[in-house]
């Protein structure tokens, strides 16, 4: 038996971590002096209305290796093999961690840097828990979400490049383009780092780029899986999206909310697209 184990960037549902069996391990948000458990102590939408108020842009960190140290000897008390899948080892320090960890463990811990964030890497969980409960080898599992990781793709704009910026995701001469004349940056998560993919006049033309990219996507790789992301005030977009990708072949794993860490660095009213072939 594989165990599975993602951390909290992953951006997973409550009720997928339930149904899939997956442990997700928290990163924690700095706010307000206090350092705060993602999802767990703390919500997105409390960290912008503190902004609002005039509190600094929240900081992140990863979980240390002891924190992943008792995940895996929990995991491995009913497992005999633990694959443990995080965000881009260029986003954070989450993998770095976990590796670490997994050397105390003589190989029954896989760590797998999937290069991405955010349902991205939650979709790569779930297609990892599904492929261990249909008893697949480590070595299976581990091909097939390579090839996922090649080819997933995530889009999305944001209101403001102010917290990219801030948080050191992005260069600062990007953040003043997002300012001027209404002008909407389009990005994706490429070779795990955050990309500028373009720019658009207004909310409506970067919702159509959005669906421009997606539509791509499918005639590219064909089938796929998309999860729709947004962070508080993202609703209507998303709408959007979902109404501008009408008849195309795709399966709709849902909505999902920006969890509090990936949240913090894209802002208010940030939204996209998370996709990945269904047979990669």
């Amino acid at each position: 038996m594989i165990a599975i184990v993602t951390d909290s960037t992953s951006d997973l549902s409550p009720e997928l971590i339930k149904r899939h069996h997956i442990t997700s391990v928290p990163l924690y948000v700095l706010f307000g002096g206090e350092m705060h458990r993602d999802g767990i102590d703390i919500q997105l939408g409390q960290l912008f209305k503190g902004v609002k108020e005039g509190q600094k842009i929240p900081s992140t960190s990863q979980p240390s290796p002891a924190e992943f140290a008792a995940v895996y000897t929990e995991a491995l008390g009913a497992a005999d093999e633990v694959l443990s899948l995080h965000i881009s080892g260029l986003l954070s320090g989450t993998a770095g961690s976990a590796r670490l960890a997994a050397q105390d463990f003589g190989g029954k811990v896989t760590v797998l840097d999937t290069n991405t964030t955010s349902m991205a890497l939650g979709m790569m969980a779930i297609r990892a828990a599904e492929m261990a409960g249909a008893g697949k080898s480590m070595a299976e599992i581990v091909a097939e979400l390579e090839k996922v990781k090649a080819k997933g793709y995530v889009v999305f704009t944001v209101e403001t490049l102010d917290f990219l910026r801030r948080n050191g995701r992005i260069g600062g001469a990007q953040a003043l383009l997002g300012g001027l004349l209404n002008i909407k940056p389009i990005l994706s998560v490429k070779g795990g780092r955050v990309e500028s993919s373009g720019r658009e006049r207004g909310q409506k033309k970067a919702t159509a780029n959005l669906v421009g990219q997606a539509r791509d996507y499918i005639a590219k790789f064909g089938p796929s899986r998309f999860a729709f992301m947004m962070t508080p005030g993202g609703d209507a977009n998303v709408a959007e999206l979902r109404s501008g990708l009408a008849g195309a072949d795709y399966e709709d794993v849902g909505t999902f909310d920006f969890g509090a860490v990936v949240g913090t660095h894209l802002g208010p009213g940030s939204y996209g697209i998370v996709m990945e072939p269904l047979n990669p």
